[in-house]
């Protein structure tokens, strides 16, 4: 399960953030996980809390904002929904989808104190 590793840089890097405008504690903190991006939002979930413990964010709330996965077909010009396993455009069946979003996995927001 790599969504550990991800619970804990998603930590760094949200108190580095915090430490350096002053604060001491993080209240909550926004994550965009992307359909596409390979991690699971509720083993992210799951982690968070035992990883938190002893840092800025213990006790904190994670919201976590699950982006949709959006294709181009380079053929015709379609953009639509895509996932994981999407890999025919919808409209003319050629195999010429580029993501256009669902990677993400980013901090967007943290509320501090």
């Amino acid at each position: 399960m790599h969504e550990v590793g991800i619970t804990r840089s998603i930590i760094e890097i949200a108190e580095r953030s915090a430490r350096d405008q002053g604060a001491s504690k993080i209240l909550s903190v926004t994550v965009e996980i992307g359909a596409l991006s390979g991690v699971m939002a509720e083993a992210v979930e799951f982690c968070f809390e035992a990883c938190s413990c002893g840092t800025f964010l213990e006790g904190a709330t994670l919201i976590i904002e699950q982006i949709a996965g959006r294709g181009r077909c380079r053929e015709c010009g379609t953009e639509a929904a895509i996932d994981t396993f999407t890999f025919a455009c919808p409209a003319c069946g050629e195999f010429a989808l580029d993501r256009l979003q669902g990677d993400e996995l980013r901090i967007r927001e943290m509320e501090i104190d």
